[in-house]
């Protein structure tokens, strides 16, 4: 499988077995999505405690694997965050429209 291919099987997996779906993933307006792709790709040095400054999420979801393991959990982070800005703008669109 290429890099692609794992952080889009990464994203399904998301949505389908932790259920973060588009729904939940719209209610984290203030960054967490991309917050927490920063922590899953960033080095060791950024740990405290174990656990990243960033981290946004309760401790017990912060669950490191291997370095690629984490950087393709970070891909599919962005990913999320990336179609949630497009959800909202496609949202503010309808509203200007209607307005």
């Amino acid at each position: 499988m290429s890099a692609i291919e794992d952080i889009v099987a990464e994203r399904r997996r998301q949505i389908e077995q932790e259920g973060w779906t588009a729904d939940h993933d719209d209610r984290h307006a203030n960054g967490d999505l991309s917050d927490a792709a920063a922590c899953y790709a960033a080095t060791d040095r950024d740990l405290r405690y174990g656990i990243p400054f960033r981290w946004p999420f309760a401790a017990s979801w912060w669950k490191p694997k291997d370095r690629r393991r984490d950087l393709v959990r970070a891909g599919a982070l962005i990913v999320a965050e990336i179609e949630r800005l497009d959800r909202a703008a496609a949202r503010d669109e309808e509203i200007a429209r209607s307005a």
